[in-house]
């Protein structure tokens, strides 16, 4: 026996690397209490219907006008395959572990609780702004759609931002005459709503709006190329003008424009409410991402190419291009109905996925656990949707278009470099863990790449954008430490009892903590511990853990090969 001194800084790093046991998280999902409605065609809607939105009706003007001109068709390939090489990564995870928490819970059973702290936390800045940043072009579209339709003008005051943001000067700047955007903050209490109410009826509405949208932009493709004048893809590739256009421009624009890609992974989080969410989750996935690449390609080639990429910088890119042009008013009326429905869909998928992220990290300790119950009736997270709706309320009221999209850019892209990281990490731990779907190639020839292009998109955003993800992610650090650290289930077992448990109203984490009852007694190891290893069986290593002091007890505790933190047996 030998006796060693354990240094506060490693029994840190222990604490904070600690994985949530696989078997643990496949129990908790299996026994759920969600109501599993959800078939393939249901989760292929759910895909298309977050993807195809804000990207195609919004973000394809304002990329092509502010970063990277007629190339911005170029943006949306590379963003595409770079997707499509997340997706595969995307598509293995949610078979393998078929759980709401989507990138979060992934990274919480690969590579601990604090990088899954982080990537959760990023999730939530994702889908909330992303969320607000569909609704602000949802408004827009409305008050395009009632001036030509019913020739009714809304005023500025009560449909804009009251600030903008300057991309020149990388600066706000007051957006005079403005105050508040009242349809966005209207279209997002609605959804809100309606999700309260169910999966089942939100899913009907879903299926509803994506065909009427599919229906519309095939209308614009077709309707539209007929305008098409050639000269305006002239220069295809702009000369650099200041932060702007060159070849930077084109993968600027290709950052901007990931946000028309997070769809997919929203997919991911209704793994507890799909049917056979193994097989499921990855046609979900892939199908939903390869039709709307080629939607996009096209869009975006007929939108350049019937007006200049200098005048698509507004909210309504698609109707404002068609203005240029005779006889196309019920082109434009149909396209903006086809707008407000398919931007509906978007912020529809983005507030269904935004609260299963709190609801995830809530059943795990690392929110308070009033986000982690569902509705007695509907089934649903109704608590941290309701939050979750308010707050993207008040941000789609206040903010501007292009900050909402570029924040939720880098949200996305590090949440594919970490789902990419992850499934290397995954087939090494647990190679013999059941997979629905495997990235073809091994575990290195797309997750690599794949983590690599998105890193480097990340590292070329704006400077601004970076600085606020970092200032969100200091806070959600702060958060962690305040509350998380201390509270959560995998770090602090003694923390919960059956009874807290059972607040959460679901059967399925009784039986799985009941396999665990230690975890229900032992007080916390928190001074100087004294560990003496027991090296006979190299593994697993088993340790006895004593807290020392007047009133110390002893322990035994195991550290699993997949685990640097004791996870507690009998």
């Amino acid at each position: 026996m030998a006796e060693q001194v354990v240094p506060w800084w490693k029994r840190l790093y222990f604490r904070v690397a600690a994985r949530k046991p696989l078997d643990q998280i496949l129990r908790e999902g299996n026994k759920t209490q969600m109501k599993r409605a959800l078939g393939r065609i249901d989760l292929i809607a759910i895909g298309i219907g977050a993807i195809v939105g804000t990207g195609i009706f919004v973000l394809t003007g304002i990329a092509a006008a502010e970063n990277a001109g007629p190339a911005v068709i170029v943006s949306f390939l590379i963003a595409g395959v770079v997707s499509g090489l997340s997706a595969f990564s995307y598509s293995e995870m949610a078979s393998m572990v078929p759980i709401s928490g989507s990138a979060y819970t992934y990274t919480y059973a690969t590579m601990g609780e604090l990088l899954g702290w982080i990537i959760g936390w990023d999730l939530i800045l994702e889908y909330l702004v992303g969320a607000a940043t569909v609704a602000v072009g949802w408004s827009a579209y409305v008050v395009t759609f009632f001036k030509d339709v019913f020739s009714v003008e809304f005023t500025r005051k009560t449909t804009q931002a009251p600030v903008l943001w300057d991309n020149d000067a990388l600066a706000f700047k007051v957006n005079h005459g403005a105050y508040i955007n009242l349809p966005a903050i209207f279209v997002t209490l609605l959804v809100t709503a309606l999700l309260i109410f169910g999966i089942k009826q939100a899913t009907w509405v879903n299926r509803v709006v994506v065909v009427v949208k599919l229906i519309v932009i095939l209308l614009f493709i077709f309707g539209a190329c007929k305008y098409v004048d050639r000269s305006n893809y002239t220069p295809f590739v702009p000369p650099r003008e200041g932060n702007s256009f060159g070849v930077k421009g084109v993968f600027k624009g290709t950052q901007r424009v990931f946000f028309a890609y997070i769809g997919f992974d929203a997919v991911s989080t209704a793994a507890q409410e799909a049917k056979d969410p193994q097989k499921d989750l990855p046609w979900g996935i892939c199908a939903s991402l390869a039709i709307c690449t080629v939607l996009y390609i096209a869009v975006s080639t007929v939108l350049c190419g019937i007006a200049s990429y200098k005048d698509l910088g507004v909210a309504s890119p698609l109707t404002h291009a068609l203005e240029f042009h005779d006889n196309t008013r019920w082109l434009r009326i149909l396209i903006e109905l086809g707008a407000i429905c398919g931007l509906t869909s978007v912020i529809l998928i983005m507030l269904l996925a935004q609260p299963r992220i709190f609801f995830a990290m809530a059943r795990d300790g690392l929110f308070p656990r009033i986000f982690g119950r569902l509705h007695h009736r509907f089934k649903t997270p109704y608590v941290p949707t309701i939050v979750s709706g308010v707050v993207c309320a008040v941000l789609a009221g206040v903010l501007p278009v292009d900050i909402l999209g570029d924040m939720t850019s880098v949200g996305t892209l590090l949440a594919f470099f970490l789902v990419n990281i992850g499934v290397i990490i995954m087939r090494y731990i647990h190679p013999e863990a059941q997979r629905g779907f495997t990235v073809p190639g091994g575990p290195f020839l797309i997750p690599i790449p794949g983590a690599a292009i998105a890193l480097v998109i990340l590292v070329l955003s704006d400077g601004p954008t970076i600085y606020r993800l970092f200032i969100w992610l200091a806070i959600g650090l702060l958060v962690y430490a305040v509350y998380g650290f201390r509270y959560s289930r995998v770090g602090n077992p003694e923390k919960w009892s059956e009874e807290d448990i059972a607040y959460f109203q679901d059967a399925g984490m009784l039986e799985s903590d009941s396999e665990y009852p230690e975890k229900q007694s032992l007080k916390s190891v928190r001074s100087k511990h004294t560990v003496t290893s027991v090296v006979e069986m190299p593994e697993p290593r088993h340790f006895d853990v004593s807290s020392g002091g007047p009133n110390s007890y002893t322990h035994t505790g195991v550290y699993e090969l997949d685990s640097p933190y004791p996870v507690y047996h009998k």
